[in-house]
């Protein structure tokens, strides 16, 4: 027992007088340990008993969806994208083309590739040139991948038909002129389901619904007392969303152009704030706080008091771009000179908007391209492709979700909305809303219907261009190629007047000699 004694005055006290106070602390750590040595064990000793949870990341079929830039030989090169300091998207792209905003000297252009013209374009390759003031927004048709819209700082509208095979030479007589605002036109926005009509958005405050087979502003829309940041439909067409620079988020009633809901302030900063629609009606917001950090949040139109999430992501100042996919709920953010794109799924239950991943590379995005589901290729399992705008060129970028089975993906790819619009402009103005015309993409997208062809009223009609599109497909080519020809003779008409300026000029130096 003396033995004991002393290893206990070792260990608690290290056999020192003065450490009594030690002792005293470490006495029960000490009978603990020597009890469990000495001491007889039990046969069973009950133990605490732990479940170990297996969920600890939230099951989701796109938490694997990752970002990869195209090969070199798969990018636009040499293209000289617009300066214009305009939070667009530069770029529009659908199954046939990409179009994409350029610079150019004395009035405003840009440029229309087919999907397939790769590589280097040439400095000579053909633009649409027709307005006299810098381009600020395209959009191709959904109904019609021939047939493009353009906003300018000249004010007007202008609608362009596509010839198949890409342009030959440069366009400058659109199909339709639209007139209507007062100042520089920034936002375009066709209609989801009604064919012919297009929304655009003003500096001049004021939004116009477009019949534009007849020409006509058929309703304006005055309820924004500042610059509009953004405009857009909601899935049927039946509801437009904006933002606007007062900080207040409106949804509309488009035929009556009156305001159903508001909601002051969604997000606190002074920057620009996008709001897009999603499931169920919902509304994904981006936008900044007081300490200017990039937000986003998601509301409910039924209850606008607090949102169902708020999220900060960081404190970069470019204007974050929402893409949303209602096919599989991810919605993409992709922000304006940033070089990254981050993706969320948007689901039914809290926090209701779940980060998923994140793209990044080198260079930053000067605008940004989105290809409809019926553009992308269902057999690589890809779901959603963008065309990111650099300096001088512009690069496709393709998320995928990896699977191993080279089946089709029927959860990734629902029946998804097609080409066919539901509703004529006429009867949607009349008040018939119409559902999105769904197609599946199990064999690949094929257009099993004659493309929507593009018809406007012969009494609106004020260029050639316009009055060809009466004719039948042969009658129309022939007048597209007399149109060439007369183009093509003014320009050698030109060629030979400077020709002959320059050789006067020659003789006069001669002379001089």
């Amino acid at each position: 027992m003396e033995v004991k004694q002393n290893v206990f005055d070792r260990l608690c006290c290290g056999g020192g007088e003065n450490q009594r106070g030690l002792r005293s602390r470490r006495l029960c750590s000490f009978d603990f340990a020597f009890h469990s040595v000495f001491a007889p064990h039990p046969a069973v000793v009950s133990l605490p008993q732990f479940t170990m949870s297996r969920s600890f990341v939230r099951n989701s079929k796109f938490r694997h969806v990752f970002g990869q830039a195209a090969k070199a030989d798969q990018c636009y090169d040499d293209i000289r994208i617009s300066q214009m300091t305009w939070d667009s998207n530069f770029c529009s792209v659908n199954p046939k083309f990409v179009a994409m905003i350029v610079d150019a000297s004395g009035g405003g252009a840009f440029m229309v590739l087919p999907l397939t013209k790769t590589g280097r374009i040439d400095m000579s390759y053909p633009t649409v040139c027709g307005h006299t003031g810098p381009v600020l927004d395209i959009e191709f048709c959904p109904h019609n991948d021939n047939i493009i819209a353009s906003s300018s700082e000249d004010c007007s509208v202008m609608i362009w038909e596509i010839p198949d095979g890409g342009l030959t030479l440069p366009l400058t007589d659109p199909v339709v002129k639209l007139e209507g605002h007062s100042k520089r036109v920034g936002l375009l926005n066709w209609h989801p389901t009604a064919h012919n009509v297009l929304m655009s958005a003003g500096c001049d405050n004021i939004i116009i619904l477009w019949n534009v087979a007849r020409g006509e502003a058929v309703v304006r829309i005055d309820v924004h007392p500042d610059m509009i940041y953004s405009a857009c439909w909601n899935r049927d067409g039946s509801r437009i969303l904006t933002s606007c620079k007062d900080k207040t988020l409106r949804l509309l009633d488009p035929r009556k152009g009156t305001v159903l809901f508001e909601k002051e302030k969604p997000h606190e900063g002074f920057r620009p704030i996008r709001a897009v629609f999603v499931s169920d009606g919902k509304i994904l917001t981006t936008g900044f706080s007081r300490m200017s950090e990039r937000q986003v949040a998601l509301w409910d139109p039924n209850n606008f008091g607090q949102p169902l999430t708020l999220q900060e992501l960081d404190t970069s100042s470019g204007v974050l771009l929402p893409f949303y996919d209602p096919d599989t709920g991810v919605v993409y953010l992709c922000g304006k000179g940033d070089s990254s794109i981050r993706y969320f799924e948007v689901t039914d239950e809290a926090p209701f908007v779940h980060y998923l991943s994140m793209y990044s590379s080198k260079e930053s995005q000067k605008g940004m391209g989105y290809m409809p589901k019926r553009g992308l290729e269902v057999n690589k399992c890809e779901i959603a492709r963008f065309y990111k705008l650099h300096e001088r060129k512009c690069e496709p970028i393709v998320m995928t979700v990896p699977r191993k089975s080279d089946l089709f993906q029927e959860d990734l790819y629902p029946d998804t909305v097609g080409p066919e619009p539901s509703v004529e402009a006429d009867e949607w103005f009349q008040g018939k809303n119409g559902e999105p015309i769904l197609i599946s993409l199990k064999d690949g997208f094929t257009s099993t219907t004659k493309t929507k062809e593009f018809k406007v009223h012969k009494s609106l009609l004020k260029t050639n261009s316009t009055s060809a599109l009466k004719f039948p497909l042969s009658r129309r080519r022939y007048l597209i190629v007399s149109q060439e020809v007369q183009s093509l003779r003014k320009e050698v008409k030109d060629l030979k007047a400077a020709l002959e300026e320059l050789t006067k000029r020659v003789r006069e130096l001669e002379s001089n000699k």
